[in-house]
Formats: C-alpha cells, structure tokens, sequence
C-alpha cells in the first residue's frame, strides 16, 4: 500500500490478521482512501502467527497482541480475522486505550436510508453490499461482499456474514454466528449465537444457539 505522508489531520490505521482477508482490507482502505479528502496512513499489520518485522506485499508485520497493546500513538485498527470467536478473543485483547476500532465501509455500499441505520464500531463493508431501513448493527461484524440486508435487520456483535448472503427483512441475529458463502435467511426469522449456517443454505425456521444447519431447507446437524 502506498505511505502518503504524515500530516496532522491523517490518522494512522492498521489491520489486525495479516492473511488473505487482512490483505482484501488493506485493498478495502486503498479504495476508501481514493474517495475520501481525509485518507488514513496504513502502518501495517498485528499478527500473532507471524513474526515481527517479517513483511507481506501490502505491508510490515508490526508484532502481535502484547505489541498492540504497548503502542504509543492513537491508532484504529481493522480486525481482519473470519472466525467469530477469534474476532471475539481479540477485541476482548486489546486493552490500549489509545486504539479505536472504525467502521470501514467499501464507497459502493449503499445504504437506503442512512438517517435511520445504527451502528457500533468496528464493523466492515466490503464491495457491493446493500442495506435497506432501519437497520440496527452492533459492533465489530464483518459483511463480506455483496451482501443485502433487508429492513429492520437487528443484529449483535461479532458476526462473520460471508460473500452473497441474503439477510430479509425482520430478521434478529445474535452474537458470532457464521453466514456461510450464499446462505439465505428467510424474513422475520431469529438466529441465535453462535450458530453456524452452510454454504448455501437457506433458512427457514428459528436457528437454536450453538448449531450447525445446512441444506435447503436448512436443517439442524449433529455436531
């Protein structure tokens, strides 16, 4: 990623988890950085799977938790991890008062009524997704793309919603669940936590906490 110089109104950003979704951020902030008369400076990543100073294309690895938590200058972090409870354990982690956690949003998201969206901190937007009205958002969830969520959405914290999920209207999800590439959840449906949705599968009754379901109709797996 290219490093614009230090100005006094540029904050500084780094992503958390240097794997392929941590370098699909990297390319995220790049585009954002594009439209935006305010961009941020990328310093880098925070990996505790990866040794300090070794590198990626996209950037320098900085250290991992304990470094994170010892850094010196206000910083936002992005966290680039696919699991729910890894997301979880990390911002639970992070304990430096000095991070913050935005919300990185592609420029063609589009939602259709901003005026009436909620939403915490740390959550992501990646390309081409669709939020429609009134919708309530927790904190640090990841939409990967192509994604719609219809209206009147509640949603907790922690949830990881893979790429071409259709969410309807009325739907109430819980706290780190896993949307699995094209799952559909039918309207006014409750999916509790921690439950787990296949690949293109399509709910259609209430999802129990802690449950696999797969299929179409989507049934409820020994797990």
């Amino acid at each position: 990623m290219n490093r614009e110089p230090m100005t006094e109104t540029m904050h500084e950003i780094a992503v958390y988890g240097a794997g392929g979704l941590g370098r699909e951020i990297c390319c995220l902030l790049r585009r954002i950085n594009a439209a935006t008369d305010r961009p941020r400076r990328f310093v880098g990543f925070f990996d505790d799977g990866l040794p300090s100073g070794s590198s990626t294309d996209y950037g320098p690895v900085l250290g991992g938790l304990e470094r994170l938590n010892a850094w010196e200058r206000p910083l936002e972090v992005v966290v680039a991890v696919g699991s729910p409870e890894a997301r979880r354990r990390i911002v639970e982690g992070i304990r430096n008062p000095r991070i913050s956690f935005p919300n990185l949003i592609s420029p063609d998201t589009l939602f259709l009524d901003r005026r009436s969206l909620r939403i915490g901190r740390g959550n992501v937007f990646c390309a081409r997704c669709l939020v429609s009205c009134h919708v309530g958002i927790g904190d640090f969830n990841l939409f990967n793309g192509y994604i719609t969520v219809g209206h009147d959405l509640r949603m907790g914290d922690c949830n990881v919603v893979m790429p071409s999920v259709n969410l309807s209207g009325g739907v109430t999800v819980g706290d780190g669940n896993l949307f699995g590439v094209g799952s559909v959840v039918l309207q006014g449906l409750s999916v509790g936590s921690g439950v787990r949705l296949g690949a293109g599968s399509v709910l259609m009754r209430r999802a129990e906490d802690g449950q696999l379901y797969v299929g179409n109709p989507a049934i409820k797996m020994k797990v």
